[in-house]
């Protein structure tokens, strides 16, 4: 088939490359970076460079798939300490440049990346847009299938601890715990997205994507022991003291304020209640597996 993907080669959009193209299919890769365009081809795909808010060059680039691959990133909106910038807003925009494209386009069979959380549009923080785009998206006519596929939190998101576990010794939030909430890899949803094109699609479905279920305090365990720290504890701070840490660094405040929202709602529970409902089967990496990434990561910073 003939398979259109956003999201360049990122953590996600790589493997999934790969896989797609191993599997025989004909690979297009959107991209920004024109110096990506190299990468692109060495994995067998064709590039095509240009931007999410040109509606033009994603009508263009989407005539004659078989499928379209959608996904958003905070990163197609601008750099978390540009305080100018309307994360929530500028991505929901894109949501709506793809509709526009699709419906120029013609293609007919979408699957498009959102979240966890994105099933309601209160108390979900920073990661609203998903529901935006979701809800943009299923103004699509009937005859246009979609396949909403839903992670968990990224594993990869923990990366960020590492400068707290550095300077102060832990890893610090507003919530903690034992209580078990999912976590995937970005490789067990580029498995999830390649056996999804493969499989028939109809009408508007919804698919969570999840790698291992653990507690705040086993991730403290786990990444202790792969460091060499094996007395490392998740601290719990409150909500206000994070906010005015990640404001004093010049985080912009729509993200700061919206990550401690999402990050309230993993503590209370209110970001998994859909996923409670529909649970996955759980994919290969599991925590004590990125451990290892995360033991060379932190050796590196």
């Amino acid at each position: 088939m003939n398979i259109v993907l956003t999201g360049s080669l990122g953590n996600i959009g790589r493997p999934l490359t790969e896989t797609l193209v191993g599997n025989g299919h004909t690979v297009t890769v959107i991209s920004s970076n024109a110096e990506r365009k190299k990468d692109i081809e060495l994995l067998g795909a064709t590039a095509a460079i240009g931007t999410l808010q040109d509606v033009d060059f994603l009508a263009e680039t989407f005539k004659g798939a078989d499928i379209v691959y959608l996904m958003e990133t905070m990163e197609a909106a601008g750099n978390m300490f540009d305080q100018s910038v309307d994360f929530i807003s500028d991505i929901t925009k894109i949501g709506e440049n793809y509709k526009a494209a699709v419906e120029r386009s013609g293609v007919k069979q979408l699957i498009h990346l959102s979240s966890i959380g994105a099933h309601t549009n209160e108390g979900t923080g920073i990661i609203l847009f998903h529901h935006n785009v979701e809800t943009i998206l299923r103004q699509l006519p009937a005859g246009i299938a979609i396949k909403f596929i839903r992670p968990v939190s990224f594993y990869i998101n923990l990366f960020s601890a590492i400068h707290n576990i550095k300077s102060q010794g832990a890893i610090i939030s507003n919530y903690g715990g034992d209580v078990k909430e999912p976590w995937v890899s970005p490789k067990d949803i580029a498995a999830v997205v390649a056996e999804e094109v493969d499989k028939p699609f109809e009408g508007k479905t919804i698919r969570y994507v999840a790698s291992d279920e653990v507690s705040p305090n086993e991730i403290a365990q786990a990444l202790g022991e792969a460091i060499g720290k094996p007395d490392l504890k998740w601290q719990v701070i409150p909500g206000e003291q994070l906010l005015n840490s990640w404001l004093s660094i010049g985080f912009n405040e729509q993200v700061a304020r919206g990550f401690v929202e999402l990050q309230e709602s993993q503590g209370n529970g209110k970001l998994y209640e859909d996923y409670h409902q529909h649970k996955p089967a759980l994919g290969k990496v599991k925590l004590k597996d990125f451990a290892k990434d995360f033991a060379e990561a932190y050796e590196r910073e």
